[in-house]
C-alpha cells in the first residue's frame, strides 16, 4: 500500500494566513497603543480635573482663595515635572532592551498611584502628611506618564507601513481624547448623581478607585504585543547604545530641540483649556459644570478628528498643517478669554471644539509620528521620551500655575495670559519649520519609489521602499541622516554585514 502524500498549505493559501496574522498583529498594536495610552491618561487627567475642581479645598486650605488654587496647581506641576525623569529612565531601558516592557511596568505604575489617590485621607484627617502623599503619588503619576508616551508611539509607528505613520501613531494621541474624555465623563457622572456635599466628601474619590479595574483590562491588552522587527533587528545587531540619552545630547541636539518646541504651543493651549478655564469659569461666571461638560464633548469629537489630522499628514506632510494650527493657536487665546468673560456660555462647547478639535488636534494627531521620523533608532526612544515631556513641562505644565499668576498680575485680567500662550506660540512655528518632514518628501518621490520596488518585487520578492520600517538609520547609502542632510554614506561600524547609521547634528 503506498503512503499518501503529506499535506501540503497551497502557497496562495499560506500567503494569506501570512497576511491575515500580519493584520491581526497590526490591530493589536494599534488596540494596545489606543487602550494603554487611554487608561495612563485617564489617570493623569483624572488628578487635573480633581486639581480644579476639589484639591484646593480637600488639601491646600490656605489663607487665601489664590494661594489654594495656586498650591493646587503646582502639585499638578509637579506630576509634570517628573515625566522627563521617566522619559529619561524609560529610554534608557527602552533604547536598550525593548518598548513592550516598559508600557507594561509604566501602566502598572500609574494604575496603583491613581488608586491610592482615591484613598489618601485629605488635610482635616492626617494634616500635612496628607500633602505629602499627595505629592509623592503625582510623582508617580509623573514617572509612569513620561515613559508610557515614548513606548506607546514607537510601538505603533515602527509597526507601521511608511505611508501610514500619521495615522497609525494618531492611535497613541487618540488615547488622550479617550482618556480625558472618561476622566470627565467619570466627574460628570458623579457630580450630577450626588450632591454638592457628598461629591466634596467621598464622591471625587471614585473615579480614582475605577482605575484599578481599567488597568487589568489594558494589562491583558498590552501583554500579548510584541516590539516591532526593526527595533529587534537592531537589538540582535548587537549596536545597541550602552548610554542613549547621553548620545542624544552629544550628536542628535537639533532633532532634541525641535521636538521641545514643537510641544509648547501644542500642550500649553490644551492645559489652558482643560484645566486653568475651569477654575476661571468658577471664579469669573460661578460655574464650572459648563466647562467640564463642554471638555467632555471635544474630548468625545478628538477621537475622531485625532487620526483624521494624522491622516491628513500623510498626505500633505506634517508641516503644512502643523505650521497653520500653530498660528491659529497664537489667535485663538484672544478669542477664548473675551468669551469666557462675556459670551454665552450654552455656546462654549463650540469654542472648546474649536480650540481642540480643529486646532489642538491639528498638531496632536501627527505628533507621533513625526517625533519618531526625527530620530534614528537606536536613540529613539530616549529622544521622542525626552523631547516630548520636556516640551510639556515647559509648555502645558506650567500654563495653569503661570495663568493664575498672570491672571492676578493682570489686575484679574486674562490679556497677559492670551499674551503668553501667543508667545509660546511663536516659539513652536520656528520649531516646526526646522523639523523634517519625511511624510512630505515621500510624497515627492513615491510613484518613482513604487514603481522601481515593484520592479524588484518581480525579479527578488523584495518589498518596496514606501512600505519598509521607520528608518532615520538606513542601511543604505546616501541615505537621510536624522537632522535632514543627505549623507555619503555609512560612517560606523558593520555587524552581520548590515551597517548602523550614527549621525551627528
Amino acid at each position: 500500500m503506498s503512503t499518501p502524500p503529506p499535506t501540503t498549505i497551497p502557497a496562495p493559501t499560506a500567503a494569506a494566513a501570512g497576511r491575515t496574522s500580519v493584520v491581526h498583529g497590526k490591530k493589536r498594536v494599534l488596540a494596545s497603543a489606543f487602550a494603554g495610552t487611554t487608561i495612563e491618561w485617564y489617570d493623569f487627567y483624572l488628578y487635573g480635573t480633581a486639581a480644579a475642581l476639589v484639591f484646593n479645598v480637600q488639601f491646600f486650605p490656605m489663607a487665601t482663595e489664590l494661594g489654594g488654587i495656586v498650591a493646587s496647581f503646582a502639585t499638578l506641576a509637579v506630576g509634570v515635572i517628573a515625566r522627563p525623569l521617566g522619559g529619561i529612565v524609560a529610554g534608557h531601558l527602552g533604547d536598550r532592551i525593548g518598548r513592550k516592557a516598559l508600557l507594561v511596568a509604566s501602566l502598572l505604575l500609574m494604575g496603583v498611584a491613581s488608586t491610592l489617590i482615591g484613598l489618601l485621607p485629605t488635610y482635616e484627617v492626617i494634616g500635612w502628611w496628607a500633602v505629602v502623599g499627595l505629592v509623592v503619588l503625582r510623582i508617580l503619576q509623573g514617572l509612569s506618564a513620561g515613559a508610557e508616551w515614548g513606548g506607546s508611539a514607537l510601538l505603533s509607528v515602527e509597526h507601521s507601513p511608511a505611508r501610514h505613520r500619521g495615522f497609525f501613531g494618531s492611535f497613541t494621541q487618540i488615547g488622550s481624547s479617550a482618556g480625558m474624555l472618561l476622566a470627565t465623563g467619570a466627574f460628570f457622572v458623579v457630580q450630577h448623581v450626588m450632591s454638592a456635599e457628598q461629591f466634596a466628601a467621598y464622591g471625587w474619590r471614585i473615579p480614582f478607585l475605577l482605575s484599578a479595574l481599567l488597568v487589568a483590562v489594558g494589562l491583558w491588552i498590552r501583554l500579548g504585543v510584541a516590539d516591532a522587527p526593526e527595533f529587534l533587528e537592531h537589538r540582535a545587531s548587537g549596536n545597541v547604545a550602552t548610554a542613549p540619552l547621553r548620545e542624544l545630547l552629544l550628536h542628535h541636539r537639533r532633532p532634541l530641540l525641535v521636538t521641545i518646541g514643537l510641544r509648547l504651543a501644542q500642550n500649553a493651549v490644551y492645559y489652558l483649556v482643560t484645566v486653568y478655564m475651569l477654575t476661571y469659569l468658577r471664579d469669573v461666571r460661578g460655574d464650572s459644570a459648563s466647562g467640564v461638560t463642554a471638555v467632555m464633548i471635544a474630548s468625545a469629537i478628538g477621537l475622531f478628528t485625532t487620526p483624521f489630522w494624522g491622516w491628513l499628514s500623510d498626505r500633505v506632510g506634517r508641516k503644512v498643517v502643523s505650521v497653520t494650527a500653530y498660528a491659529a493657536i497664537g489667535v485663538f487665546g484672544w478669542v477664548l478669554f473675551a468669551f469666557l468673560d462675556a459670551g454665552p456660555l450654552a455656546l462654549l462647547p463650540l469654542v472648546v471644539v474649536l480650540g481642540i478639535n480643529l486646532v489642538h488636534d491639528a498638531i496632536y494627531g501627527p505628533q507621533a509620528a513625526w517625533f519618531a521620523e526625527q530620530f534614528p533608532v537606536h536613540v529613539r526612544y530616549s529622544g521622542v521620551s525626552f523631547g516630548y515631556q520636556v516640551g510639556t513641562v515647559l509648555g502645558g505644565g506650567l500654563m495653569p500655575m503661570i495663568a493664575a499668576l498672570l491672571f492676578a498680575a493682570g489686575g484679574n485680567t486674562p490679556w497677559l495670559i492670551a499674551g503668553y500662550l501667543s508667545g509660546l506660540s511663536v516659539l513652536s512655528v520656528v520649531a516646526a519649520l526646522a523639523a523634517k518632514d519625511p511624510a512630505r518628501e515621500q510624497r515627492g518621490t513615491e510613484l518613482t519609489d513604487l514603481h522601481a520596488g515593484s520592479a524588484r518585487a518581480g525579479s527578488t520578492g523584495a518589498v518596496p521602499a514606501s512600505d519598509g520600517p521607520l528608518r532615520t538609520d538606513s542601511p543604505r547609502t546616501g541615505s537621510v541622516r536624522a537632522d535632514g542632510a543627505a549623507d555619503a554614506g555609512p560612517t560606523t561600524g558593520t555587524t552581520a554585514g548590515t551597517t548602523t547609521e550614527r549621525t551627528t547634528v
